[in-house]
């Protein structure tokens, strides 16, 4: 027991425990503010975007009209930053991005159908909804609820690089989806535009539709990617499923990333007993948001039918001793330098454990001599005597 300054005995648990919620009230009070402010600066950006284009449309005004713009509005606001010319022309490019999209369009009547025919289905995003007080007056709420309340879910410089780098809307609300769902920072978001997730994720070779059931396997078929980007390891220029496995585990925490939201690495050459003999799986994870155990066979070598035997074989005897009724089915994921795709999809036909098949990408590959042909320390320093 502690006493306060006025004489008030409390108890230190009971103190503690109330500071505590008080804290965690007062962070959420500030990410609904911060959310808030986003949201209302994101619903400027748009108006301002759909103002200049139907002025340049029905007034004939060049770009010229955007640098005035700029001037007048930062002479007005001097404190306020936005307003620049270049985030001027960003604002434009925001409207028509989702606006026409290609078409030569730009009345909301025309974005609320483009977007009621891009999004049928609610998007599952966490609480960034529009607060009740903007709903009246926002200009984002015609095109439509759903599609408005993703845009004004992320920060400006997620959207920058979005239309930077997107070709689509579509390939856009994929990506801003996944901001929401994620909580991508910006650097992160970069990292995936460079490596195209979007054309990567969910097209692997799989049996989950047959072999899972629904709910499963569509969200395991999505989980994949063809092909892994693995670009974060540096090999030599032959290289062996040993070397491959152990420039990966070294870089444990870029694996778990570029394998996506939801896994834990449990270990590597995972030993299973099947009858009297030994095998080792050469890396094992938990998909938290499958609830299943993922083996994951890496090949050094083009892909070869094969090696579907062995993996089915590493997926049962996981069924078998790992697994508890509160998992769900394992699932297997062959990861190969290259493969066929036509005898990638022919083998899975065959197969009746729950089975991916991807390839992976390398860039940092160095010559077999390289060591060799790099000067040594004494040379260096007799260069630099010299």
């Amino acid at each position: 027991m502690e006493q306060s300054a006025s004489g008030m005995f409390f108890s230190d648990n009971e103190y503690k425990s109330w500071v505590k919620e008080l804290k965690d009230r007062i962070r959420s009070s500030q990410l609904k503010a911060a959310v808030r402010v986003n949201a209302s600066m994101l619903e400027l950006y748009w108006s301002i975007g759909a103002d200049i284009v139907n002025k340049q449309t029905e007034s004939k005004w060049g770009n010229s009209v955007i640098e005035q713009l700029s001037r007048d509005l930062r002479s007005e606001f001097p404190d306020a930053q936005g307003f620049s010319r270049r985030n001027l022309f960003y604002m434009k490019r925001f409207f028509l991005f989702y606006a026409k999209n290609g078409a030569n369009l730009v009345q909301k009547s025309v974005v609320r159908q483009a977007a009621d025919q891009l999004v049928q289905q609610p998007v599952a995003l966490i609480d960034f909804s529009v607060p009740e007080e903007q709903e009246e007056s926002s200009v984002l709420v015609d095109i439509n609820a759903d599609f408005a309340t993703l845009l004004l879910s992320a920060p400006w410089g997620h959207h920058i690089e979005i239309m930077t780098h997107c070709k689509s809307v579509e390939e856009a609300i994929f990506y801003l989806t996944k901001i929401v769902e994620e909580g991508w920072s910006r650097s992160t978001l970069i990292v995936n535009l460079k490596s195209d997730l979007y054309s990567r994720q969910g097209h692997a070779p799989n049996n989950f539709a047959r072999s899972l059931p629904p709910s499963q396997g569509e969200l395991a078929s999505e989980l994949l990617k063809d092909p892994y980007n693995f670009d974060f390891v540096a090999l030599r220029d032959k290289y062996v499923e040993r070397e491959l496995e152990d420039a990966l585990i070294d870089n444990a925490s870029k694996l778990l990333v570029e394998l996506g939201q939801g896994f834990a690495f449990l270990g590597r050459q995972v030993p299973v007993t099947v009858g009297d003999q030994e095998l080792f799986i050469d890396l094992l994870f938990y998909q938290v948001n499958l609830h299943c155990y993922v083996v994951v066979e890496l090949k050094a070598v083009d892909f070869d039918a094969a090696f579907m035997g062995q993996l089915g074989l590493y997926v049962a005897a996981v069924n078998h001793t790992m697994k508890t009724d509160a998992d769900n089915p394992t699932i297997g994921l062959l990861i190969c330098k290259t493969k066929n795709n036509v005898m990638a999809e022919w083998s899975l036909e065959s197969s009746s454990q729950p089975i991916g098949i991807s390839a992976y990408e390398l860039t940092k590959l160095f010559p077999e001599n390289f060591q060799s042909v790099l000067p040594s320390i004494e040379e260096i320093e007799a260069k630099l005597k010299g």
